[in-house]
């Protein structure tokens, strides 16, 4: 079925095939050609927007049609964001990289639903305790499921229009389902950790304090200027896992190959790219470099300096660990300080 179609037209078309249609719900979609879907959802296009900041755009969306003065006016149920990623070798990082598409509805109150179409590969659990922490910390009454059977939306769709959006039945529906989410991630990933925070965010280059997390990372600038690097989706993803996994938590996303200049430079420079706005405007989240650490040993960052501009392997990753062991110790005794 995928052979010369993209991602995203494999998923448009099994929603049109397998998504019923319901009397006064529109589904809005597009060809995968067409750039309609970046527009604002208000604008009629499939971006949800929060507090000024563009999430990425969704596959498909439903919306209730109202008639308020004599116009039809649709207001927004579900926002869809789906991928094939599991039948094109997706197996970590890449499923994250695409979690930030659907979140836009469910900040704004919607229900935001990520289809991981079934395939060779399996869903990361961690993306349904994320989207399990979205359901029931962030505003309002949204939801975020994460799904792998689009008759989930058939069993939504029926439920909204017999009872109402925001009815008890729908609401337990989805209650249900982020608790079903929940305990999966729990019996099947956390187990793994003795269900014990500090060995999971250890094993994910993650400083766990009270109040907040230092997740750190060996990014460079180059890794944003570059075309041909995905630093930016692939920060995006770290970052969300980060911020949805110990949520509430302030997140700090620490690079200490980088400095604030390189920070400025690129806040000047990247003015449009997504994913660099989403590092750097995501509430909660705070984007870090060596600049913003106090009393680091001088030959630490006279090693990070260096290496700020090479790619990370061989002899550069050895060094960098070897950095990242003294300021991480530093973090933790408390000889090095995050300025926050």
């Amino acid at each position: 079925m995928s052979s010369g179609m993209s991602s995203d037209q494999i998923v448009k078309n099994e929603i049109k095939d397998k998504v019923k249609r319901f009397e006064g719900i529109a589904l809005r979609i597009f060809p995968d050609s067409s750039n309609e879907d970046q527009k604002l959802v208000e604008e009629g296009g499939l971006t949800f927007s929060y507090n000024g900041v563009n999430y990425g755009s969704c596959d498909a969306g439903w919306f209730e049609q109202k008639e308020i003065d004599g116009n039809i006016v649709e207001i927004p149920l579900i926002g869809l964001e789906g991928t094939d990623a599991l039948n094109r070798g997706s197996t970590g990082n890449a499923q994250y990289q695409r979690f930030h598409h659907a979140l836009g509805a469910v900040k704004n109150g919607y229900i935001g639903i990520y289809y991981l179409r079934k395939g060779d590969s399996i869903v990361q659990p961690d993306l349904f305790e994320m989207a399990y922490n979205a359901t029931i910390y962030e505003h309002g009454d949204g939801a975020y499921l994460i799904i792998q059977d689009l008759n989930i939306v058939n069993d939504l769709l029926e439920l909204i229009v017999k009872y109402g959006r925001a009815s008890e039945q729908v609401n337990q529906y989805l209650k249900g389902y982020a608790e079903e989410m929940h305990k999966f991630w729990y019996e099947n990933k956390f187990k793994k950790y003795d269900y014990n925070w500090d060995i999971f965010a250890n094993k994910r280059s993650t400083i766990l304090n009270e109040d907040y997390i230092i997740k750190y990372a060996g990014r460079m600038k180059r890794n944003y200027t570059d075309g041909s690097q995905r630093a930016g989706h692939i920060a995006v993803g770290e970052m969300y896992l980060s911020k949805y996994l110990f949520y509430g938590k302030k997140v700090y996303y620490l690079c200490p190959r980088m400095d604030s200049e390189e920070i400025a430079y690129l806040d000047e420079h990247k003015t449009d790219d997504k994913e660099w706005h989403l590092l750097r405007h995501e509430d909660n989240v705070f984007y870090v470099t060596r600049d913003d650490l106090e009393n680091v040993p001088s030959e630490v960052i006279s090693k990070l300096v260096a290496i700020s501009d090479a790619p990370m392997k061989g002899r550069v990753l050895s060094i960098f660990k070897e950095c990242m062991d003294i300021i991480k110790l530093g973090l933790i005794d408390g000889s090095i300080k995050l300025k926050r």
